[in-house]
């Protein structure tokens, strides 16, 4: 009983420490080392079934049943080398001649499994169980059993060489799979002297158990540091697109809204007058009186100074309203809310101040505001071209009065 007891353990051990791997698939898993790794479990699974019913069989003396189940146990035995070689050229990266000699070995060995194991009926190359029901190998399971020793040295041999030549992330991966081959490869020698004893198992379970410990771990420990490189990169993304929307939406010059943000802005209520949504908007237009002259006469560093004042006046008088500079001396302000309520004062706080400057050769700005009428106005378009003709006729007042040097603004 001591047999089927060793099975059911690794049974449990491989469930218990393998569950998330068996059980939960991500998208991420789908393809893969994983996904072949999950494969190879799978087959484990059905190894430690039917060694487990081999055990009891053979406890019982049930031979026609045990001579099958010893059957499929070969099978099953040789499909999960195969899976396990699969695994191994994935998961390793493994490419050209040695991948497919690894491959090619695997599908070899389970043909010549399989042709045995049909042989075996007629001739028992494999095994045979005697009057007694003791249970004999055969020369060709011996065989087999060497053939797979052979093959896991060449494996470990070559993980563990190239250790030192690899990366450290390859450098973990060659260990682990040159540890887990290594002790798997001691305990399928071992079973070779001994048919009866559940070495095979065993060497499963410890292999698994490693595999889990230094594969597994490691690739979680890997995919939480690319997820962390990735966040960053992403952070890093974010803030360089940020800092481009900041330069595209934000006027140079001035700091306020550029011409971009003000097209948006100005299709975004387009949209919300064609949807009805529009009760409270005002638009005013300003435009920079005698800049022209401050750039011909002065300088264009001069001039940009001068356009920085205006800016900074119409920012002070309309500071609950977005503001945008739609020209090189144009600018338009668009009141909501609060700001609309007020437009009255304002605009009369805004000419107060015009007008001050104007008597002491400050900037002049001339505006011109517009209300939104719901049973007129059917774009935007309609808004801004009654605030700019206010806005002009505005201009021509302010220049009726202003110096004759400042005539050709």
């Amino acid at each position: 009983m001591y047999y089927c007891l060793i099975d059911f353990l690794a049974l449990l051990i491989l469930l218990i420490t393998n569950h998330d791997v068996l059980f939960t698939r991500g998208n991420a898993e789908a393809e893969g080392p994983q996904r072949s790794y999950r494969h190879f479990l799978y087959v484990v699974i059905l190894y430690y079934i039917t060694d487990l019913l081999w055990a009891w069989l053979y406890d019982i003396s049930e031979l026609d049943w045990l001579y099958v189940d010893t059957e499929v146990y070969f099978i099953v035995m040789a499909v999960g080398v195969l899976l396990w070689l699969y695994y191994v050229v994935i998961y390793l990266g493994i490419k050209g001649g040695f991948r497919k000699f690894l491959t090619y070995t695997g599908l070899v060995l389970l043909i010549v499994v399989v042709i045995s194991t049909l042989v075996n009926r007629w001739c028992p190359v494999m095994f045979y169980f005697d009057a007694e029901g003791i249970y004999h190998a055969g020369i060709a399971r011996d065989m087999i059993f060497v053939y797979q020793v052979i093959m896991l040295m060449v494996i470990s041999l070559y993980t563990l060489v190239f250790v030192s030549t690899t990366t450290e992330k390859q450098r973990k991966r060659h260990l682990a799979i040159g540890l887990s081959g290594l002790t798997m490869m001691v305990f399928i020698a071992v079973q070779v002297f001994f048919p009866t004893y559940p070495l095979y198992a065993i060497s499963y379970m410890l292999g698994s158990c490693l595999l889990r410990t230094f594969v597994i771990e490691n690739e979680r420990e890997e995919y939480r540091s690319n997820l962390e490189i990735a966040l960053e990169r992403e952070k890093e993304q974010f803030l360089e697109l940020k800092s481009a929307w900041g330069l595209a939406y934000t006027d140079s010059l001035t700091g306020v809204k550029s011409k971009l943000a003000y097209a948006e802005k100005t299709e975004l209520i387009d949209k919300q007058i064609e949807r009805g949504s529009v009760e409270e908007l005002a638009i005013a237009v300003f435009d920079v009186n005698n800049l022209k002259w401050v750039n011909d006469n002065l300088g264009h560093d001069v001039g940009d100074e001068f356009i920085r004042q205006a800016c900074s006046l119409i920012c002070t008088i309309f500071k609950k309203s977005p503001v945008y500079r739609v020209g090189g001396d144009e600018f338009v302000a668009i009141l909501e809310r609060e700001d609309y309520h007020n437009r009255a004062a304002l605009l009369q706080a805004f000419n107060q101040e015009v007008e001050k400057n104007q008597r002491n050769d400050a900037v002049v700005i001339a505006v011109g505001m517009a209300e939104y009428k719901p049973m007129q106005d059917n774009s935007y378009k309609k808004i801004f071209e009654r605030a700019d003709v206010r806005m002009y006729k505005r201009k021509r007042e302010l220049k009726a009065d202003s110096f004759p040097a400042f005539d050709d603004s």
